[in-house]
């Protein structure tokens, strides 16, 4: 991994590609970086104005790029269900390359999703387990195919409470957060488990951009008026932390790079903050067997979506 860069990334032409939260940050960069290698990039984004405008962006530096704008509320499994629904309908789409999960929100005020869940354990992950689950057919027919799941450093914070996955006990929006993170690694890891015992092909990795400046940092603060709070992840985002583009490099790594590992976790190779990929430092929480078949069960139950392909 030493010195990868966007450089290494192979040649994309012919591969179909769905990348949640392609509007900004990570989201856009990856988008951007897998279009200019050719592939056909689908941009899933809660909202069409942001999405448009960053469709726009791309196409302005890449002109003859492939992207399409798809609406894709991960907090609404009604949404998640249609635009797994049309993607599968849509006409050259009968296959998927690649799905790379990194829409997410953090450090929110207590909320729910339209479902009911805590808002962030509802779109971190249980929106992209429906979505996976809902897609898995396309990607378990498509030769070298990939899911990518982006989680954090944060996820060391915290282990998952299977009995309180929704905080309902009691609310602490870093920790909500650190718990989302550690189940999507959980997930990888189940995912990965399945798609192993079940003999397909397919690769479930993880990765994380370290601390990259995006949106993430500054929108709970602002929902909340908290000043001050914004400020201080404004100077954090400007002074300490790398470009989004840099925090894209682990997430490209692991969609495009030859030889990735099942259940690998990519990250910034200097102290999981920055610099270029490689293998990063995990919670052993985050590889428990157990809990993650527990994680997968409750997941199941809570969004009706079971991978019925992947029964072990």
């Amino acid at each position: 991994m030493a010195g990868w860069s966007v450089q290494d990334i192979p040649d994309q032409g012919g591969r179909i590609v769905v990348v949640t939260g392609a509007n900004s940050g990570l989201g856009l960069a990856t988008s951007r970086e897998l279009a200019r290698r050719g592939a056909h990039v689908v941009l899933a984004c809660r909202s069409e104005e942001r999405g448009a405008r960053a469709r726009d962006r791309i196409l302005g530096e890449i002109p003859d790029a492939q992207v399409e704008l798809r609406a894709l509320d991960l907090g609404h499994l009604m949404s998640v269900r249609e635009f797994a629904a049309e993607f599968a309908a849509s006409h050259g789409h009968e296959r998927l390359d690649l799905l790379i999960n990194n829409a997410g929100v953090m450090a929110l005020p207590h909320g729910r999703t339209a479902d009911g869940f805590e808002t962030q354990f509802g779109v971190n992950h249980l929106g992209h387990f429906a979505l996976t689950g809902l897609l898995l057919p396309l990607l378990l027919k498509t030769p070298g195919a990939r899911i990518v799941t982006v989680s954090s450093t944060m996820h060391s914070v915290a282990n998952i409470d299977i009995n309180d996955l929704n905080s309902e006990r009691r609310y602490n929006r870093w920790l909500a957060y650190s718990r989302s993170k550690t189940a999507n690694l959980l997930f990888t890891h189940e995912l990965a488990r399945r798609l192993t015992a079940t003999g397909s092909d397919v690769v479930a990795a993880a990765a994380h951009p370290g601390y990259a400046a995006t949106n993430l940092q500054t929108k709970g603060p602002r929902m909340e008026r908290r000043k001050a709070a914004e400020l201080f992840m404004r100077t954090g985002n400007r002074f300490f932390a790398q470009s989004a583009e840099s925090g894209a490099l682990p997430i490209l790594y692991a969609a495009t790079a030859p030889g990735v590992e099942p259940d690998s976790f990519a990250g910034p190779s200097f102290a999981n903050w920055r610099g270029s990929p490689a293998k990063s430092r995990r919670a052993k929480w985050t590889l428990n067997d157990a809990a993650g078949e527990r994680l997968w069960a409750e997941s199941e139950r809570l969004t009706g979506v079971t991978y019925d392909a992947l029964k072990v």
